[in-house]
């Protein structure tokens, strides 16, 4: 059994590539080659947290895996993550354990390639002003990930502590220099979302963390954060002005998200306006964007299909070069 850390990964798998397993991934799905239940989950209220267990098979990949997820907010508060995770990657003609890989970082990558994933299908070419609000343990591979999709002049980022926001944006200046993106924090979602080309959202915020009156035509919005019922980042108002609304999963979104739940509560849309899964643009099945005015909208909240793709690629990667424990 093969045990990789996030430096291991890190050596062998960048976030374009993250990018282009999530395409493969959400194929998948589409195509109805993997089986992957929906993820359980046991609360954990005294400590505001809980537990996720996010399995998947392919059967053309002899190939399964078991993610290991767990949300405990204030974790953050200890310097820690606040979404530890492990990926167990299984042989599927054996059953046996091939691997375990630092779930946190694979789920970050993963996460933060379907933005870009979307990004790359839907954005219209001509993109030079990011957003980015939410500055937690998922947001360096989201910053990334939009860079990666689109070359960008500047990037805006945005949180309720304008501190932490400050650090995150100098830090990632320095980690992402070679993009050539000016990365800048600001003092308000307003200044962020300000003639923004694409806007990402990765908050646990159970409130809309923009205003949807005041984006431009033309934007693409991923929304990442919202995987409970009772989550809201996205500003409801948006959804009547876009065109377009996309998911990772449909089945997936309407099983949790809180920014496609509440407002089909509310009639503020209905299951007809949705376009469909990201995988049957890929495919070539559902159109994607038609012009450069259009507004479109992206729901993930992330499949295990992602998490397989991604740890056996990563795995073959590694094994390849050589990088890794080997655990008898």
């Amino acid at each position: 059994m093969l045990l990789l850390s996030r430096e291991d990964i890190k050596k062998v798998f960048t976030i374009k590539d993250a990018i282009e397993a999530d395409k493969k991934a959400f194929q998948l799905v589409v195509e109805g080659k993997c089986e992957a239940p929906l993820r359980t989950n046991i609360q954990a209220p005294k400590y505001e947290g809980c537990f996720l267990f996010m399995p998947a098979y392919v059967e053309e990949m002899d190939t399964a895996s078991l993610k290991i997820i767990n949300i405990f907010p204030h974790n953050i508060d200890q310097g820690i993550p606040s979404s530890p995770a492990q990926v167990l990657l299984i042989d599927g003609t054996t059953g046996l354990v091939t691997a375990v890989l630092d779930g946190t970082y694979v789920t970050q990558l993963r996460t933060g390639a379907a933005s870009g994933a979307a990004f790359d299908v839907l954005a219209k070419k001509d993109c030079r002003i990011g957003a980015l609000i939410g500055t937690g343990g998922q947001a360096p591979t989201q910053l990334e990930a939009m860079m990666a999709a689109r070359k960008l002049e500047e990037v805006r980022v945005y949180d309720l502590n304008l501190e932490r926001t400050k650090e995150f944006a100098a830090r990632m200046q320095e980690e992402l220099k070679d993009y050539g993106t000016r990365i800048v924090a600001v003092e308000s979602s307003d200044a962020a979302i300000d003639d923004a080309d694409l806007i990402i959202t990765v908050t646990p915020s159970s409130k809309p963390v923009f205003d949807g009156t005041k984006v431009k035509a033309g934007v693409t919005i991923s929304c990442v954060g919202a995987y409970q019922h009772h989550m809201q980042e996205m500003d409801p108002a948006i959804l009547p002005r876009a065109s377009k609304i996309y998911f990772d999963s449909e089945d997936a979104v309407l099983s949790e998200a809180g920014d496609i739940l509440i407002p089909l509560e509310q009639g503020i849309i209905t299951k007809d306006d949705f376009t469909g899964d990201l995988g049957q643009v890929i495919k070539g099945e559902v159109v994607g964007r038609e012009n450069d005015e259009e507004i479109i909208v992206f729901e993930t909240v992330g499949v295990a299909t992602q998490d397989l793709v991604a740890a056996r690629e990563i795995y073959d990667k590694a094994v390849a070069a050589g990088v890794g424990i080997n655990w008898n």
